[in-house]
């Protein structure tokens, strides 16, 4: 038998069949072939059609069944993981009341700083362990305020994972680690947070049923499998967000485990089951994939918006050069590169930098010297300035970091930008052959075999730290931050 799954991203929807008795992958797939849009109808704003992340879940279904000629009887589970915060408004029939504001939406900024004010810091430390912030909960504030007669009109509300699991099922729920990314969640009470649907006026009969991460949480309906080409009456087992699912799908289970990824947002993120809250508004922290109430485990987030997409904005103004290529050019340079430097603040509002939209910048170019070579790496060093930054907000938050895990699908692929934070860092990164869709596979085997298993993943590429380059690295990170506060921030 095979396990399918999903992994549901504002760049692409991908799945992936593994093999229940070996847990090895069979096949993968990946929709659309240009990146999904992100509609950014004012200055912050980001949303994405959920029915476009349903017909391209069908497409990538399809294409994976008939590419690995693998019949619909063959799927004994499902697991999905999905881009995270966004908010899914429907009605009674599981229809989209307007476009998903996503992860990377800076509108409710203001609502969350309000709701923090007035909610104090105490009762969002013990209760939320996070500022309201702008997360899902917040946009929904705002959907309140300014569109209220949509907002009369919804049944529901959903993580974008819920939603297409309520449409391949058509039973609409959610779990505590959507509800806590959300910011919905009292941690204290174990429940949602009734002081904050109050002070948002919000109704709580919005949330939908409550189920685990691992169970047997609904089973395709007729109406799922015409569309997908599954089988009627296939489990869904599995479902997380996607930061605690890359954690999971690389092999991360106890207290102290730290993972990164570098996608569209760049993203550290470790498992602890211990709270400090010393970073309260910088760093998430949110109920991980395995969490209950009689034995806490707890994923702290810490958030880049601007990484992948940064490095895909200068891509595409190269002239779509192939990222070999991009990432030959900037082996050219010197670390440092020759003083250029790029802030990727460009995405939306920074967690980490206060909530402040920063925008993105270049900085210090010198037309006798810089050339493409040049910006190439100033942004691949810019990218990983911003999480080494970023790590030493973890680091402050009481995260001992002394390795990292990484997918081998993201910006580590690149050497320059993965032995940037090796170097300055003075640790290894442990490159695995793992993806988020294999391993929401891989955790909807685990639920059916009452398992949760972490071999077969093969580690491709260590990258060690350069004694002799840690020096230089850590001087030119240092300019770069100087910067930040003086001239950016």
């Amino acid at each position: 038998m095979i396990g399918i799954g999903y992994d549901i991203g504002s760049s692409f929807v991908k799945a992936a069949l593994v093999d229940v008795e070996t847990g090895r992958p069979i096949a993968r797939a990946r929709v659309p072939e240009a990146e999904i849009s992100i509609d950014a109808l004012q200055i912050g704003w980001a949303e994405q059609d959920p029915n476009l992340w349903w017909q391209y879940l069908c497409d990538a279904t399809k294409k994976l069944l008939s590419d690995a000629q693998i019949k619909a009887d063959q799927i004994s589970s499902i697991g999905i993981s999905y881009q995270m915060h966004g908010l899914v408004l429907v009605d009674r029939d599981l229809n989209p009341l307007r476009k998903s504001i996503i992860w990377c939406d800076s509108r409710a900024t203001h609502f969350g700083e309000k709701a923090f004010e007035k909610l104090g810091k105490d009762y969002c430390k013990d209760h939320l362990l996070n500022s309201p912030g702008n997360f899902t909960a917040s946009k929904l504030a705002w959907v309140i305020e300014n569109e209220p007669e949509l907002y009369q009109k919804a049944h529901k509300l959903m993580l974008p994972g819920d939603f297409l699991a309520a449409k391949l099922s058509g039973e609409m729920q959610t779990t505590v680690t959507g509800l806590s990314e959300g910011i919905f969640w009292d941690f204290k009470n174990d429940q949602p947070s009734k002081a904050l649907f109050d002070h948002y006026q919000m109704d709580q009969s919005l949330v939908p049923e409550v189920v685990d991460n691992f169970t047997v949480q609904a089973t395709v309906s007729s109406s799922g499998a015409q569309a997908t080409g599954l089988k009627e009456g296939i489990p869904i087992t599995y479902r997380a967000g996607d930061q605690p699912n890359n954690a999971y799908t690389l092999g991360a289970r106890k207290a102290g485990d730290v993972v990164a990824t570098g996608g569209t947002s760049g993203v550290v993120y470790a498992l602890t089951d211990q709270l400090s809250g010393q970073e309260l508004t910088k760093v998430n922290t949110f109920a991980h994939v395995d969490y209950q109430p009689q034995k806490k485990i707890f994923g702290k987030l810490l958030n880049l918006n601007g990484a992948g997409i940064q490095y895909r904005w200068l891509h595409q103004l190269m002239g779509e050069l192939g990222y070999d290529k991009l990432n030959e050019m900037a082996q050219q340079v010197p670390i440092g590169s020759n003083g250029l430097q790029v802030f990727p603040f460009g995405n939306g509002a920074e967690r980490m930098l206060d909530n402040k939209v920063v925008n993105g910048h270049i900085s210090n170019i010198n037309f006798n010297i810089h050339d493409n070579n040049h910006m190439v790496r100033a942004t691949l060093e810019g990218i990983a300035f911003a999480m080494i930054y970023g790590i030493e907000i973890l680091k402050n938050d009481g995260v001992i970091i002394e390795n990292l895990k990484v997918g081998n699908d993201n910006l580590f692929l690149s050497d320059v930008f993965s032995k940037t934070i090796a170097d300055t860092l003075g640790i290894s990164i442990q490159m695995l052959e793992a993806t988020g869709a294999e391993g929401a596979a891989k955790a909807s085997i685990d639920r059916a075999n009452q398992t949760q298993s972490n071999n077969n993943i093969n580690i491709t590429k260590t990258i060690n730290p350069n004694p002799k380059l840690r020096d230089e690295s850590i001087a030119s990170f240092e300019k770069w931050r100087t910067q930040l506060f003086n001239n950016i921030i």
